[in-house]
């Protein structure tokens, strides 16, 4: 596997961090290689398994691709109308494989909200009978979606008529009698389904994040293979010698237990910030239930060493850190010796901003070590689709792993429902 998990000694010692001992630790660690073994075992719910068995399919992927490969021909641009699960996990493939969200000649677009000002501005100039429409709702019936899709229809609708509006939506949902499952066949759309039993934030390996993948000719199988790998090597793990994701889910949980509640991964690689975005809604609806749960906090390095840094070193010591990266990038041109000396800085000559920005994770993480703060690093070999599916498995497993050993449920999210029954109640209280 192409990247690789390194913790610090210090939250590890005989005294440990805060007063944390190796003791608790080492316990952790044995409960979570045990939620691990019954993980894999798949003594928990069909919906708990709906995501690693996606990794090792490749049976689904063929009639992707065609469909990918109809809308690559048909459409220059292509608009994701989804919010939440159903759109950032393909936010986070294009945005580590494809940085501008072009490729090919072809461009992707991913409208996750409903602000009406940065919507109508990434609409304005469009030729809106040319491009193509994915709408993914898992229960086809999320209101910021269905609001997207139907001023969407209206606007296409003007264009290429009524009668062809169809041509240019795919959709992903769930079976059944939903709102947009209903409209999809009333204007002969083509419909993918939406598994009922993968929930949104873990169904960035299937359709939901790969179709968007595929449509700019990105190596989906490639990150099935990743996400494998991680996989298989989880079945190899054991009390003596887990894998990632049980170490950082132990060393998680005995955190908690002392009081820190604060999880901020620092990213460096601005590659890397949609999928930090997936992460932090990963960790947040997943585990935050019944008064217990991490704050998934995100930070830009090296850009936040200049601010936040600040408050990681000095403030409150209750928060512990994952430093992912530097992306590993090409050599770049080297700063000249002779100008970093006539300024008084002559360290930074010969050197090539990739070096100084691995030197800045460097350093980074050894100061929050000094500080006696909990930090541990993902480094990367590289970052291609097959290391991108095996980090999804591995903060996947890791999540699941946490909200069993702390006692919630990490497939529903209660608190969100609630908030998205008031809204209705709320609308239908006005008057047109």
């Amino acid at each position: 596997m192409s990247f690789q998990l390194h913790m610090a000694d210090r939250p590890l010692d005989r005294t440990g961090v805060a007063g944390m001992r190796a003791g608790a630790l080492r316990r952790s660690v044995g409960d979570a290689q045990h939620a691990l073994s019954e993980l894999l075992a798949g003594v928990t719910k069909d919906r708990a398994t709906a995501f690693l068995s996606l990794a090792e399919r490749t049976d689904d992927l063929t009639a992707l691709e065609r469909v990918a490969a109809t809308m690559r021909v048909r459409f220059k641009r292509l608009y994701v109308l989804g919010t939440g699960g159903s759109s950032l996990g393909g936010q986070a493939i294009v945005g580590a494989l494809s940085v501008s969200g072009t490729r090919d000649g072809r461009r992707i677009v991913f409208l996750d909200n409903i602000d009406p000002g940065p919507f109508d501005a990434e609409c304005d100039g469009v030729a809106f009978g040319e491009a193509g429409y994915l709408s993914i709702s898992k229960s086809g019936s999320t209101a910021e979606t269905v609001a997207q899709t139907l001023i969407m229809l209206d606007r296409v609708s003007r264009v290429v008529g009524v009668e062809r509006a169809g041509e240019h939506f795919t959709f992903v949902v769930e079976p059944g009698n939903s709102p947009l499952r209903r409209l999809a066949a009333g204007m002969g759309a083509v419909v993918l389904d939406h598994d009922p039993n993968l929930g949104g934030r873990f169904s960035v390996l299937s359709l939901v994040g790969l179709l968007p993948a595929l449509y700019l000719g990105l190596d989906a199988r490639a990150l099935r293979s990743g996400a494998a790998t991680v996989l298989a090597e989880a079945r190899q793990s054991n009390v003596r010698q887990p894998v990632a994701a049980v170490e950082s889910a132990a060393l998680s949980v005995a955190l908690m237990n002392e009081g820190r509640h604060g999880s901020v991964l620092m990213s460096y690689g601005d590659a890397l910030l949609p999928f930090s975005r997936w992460w932090q809604q990963l960790i947040a609806e997943s585990l935050g239930k019944d008064g217990r749960g991490l704050t998934p906090m995100l930070a830009r390095g090296a850009t936040d060493q200049h601010s936040l840094l600040q408050l990681y070193l000095a403030g409150p010591a209750d928060k512990f850190f994952t430093i992912l990266g530097p992306v590993p990038a090409p050599q770049g041109t080297a700063i000249a010796p002779a100008l970093a000396g006539s300024i008084g800085m002559p360290y930074l000559g010969g050197h090539t901003l990739d070096a100084l920005f691995a030197a800045e994770a460097d350093a980074t993480a050894g100061a929050l070590e000094e500080a006696g703060r909990p930090v541990s690093r993902i480094t990367l070999d590289a970052l291609d689709a097959a290391t991108l599916g095996g980090l999804f498995m591995h903060f996947m497993v890791e999540t699941v792993l946490i909200a069993k050993l702390v006692g919630v449920d990490p497939f529903n999210q209660p608190a969100v429902e609630r908030g998205k029954l008031l809204a209705r109640q709320r609308l239908e209280r006005r008057t047109l």
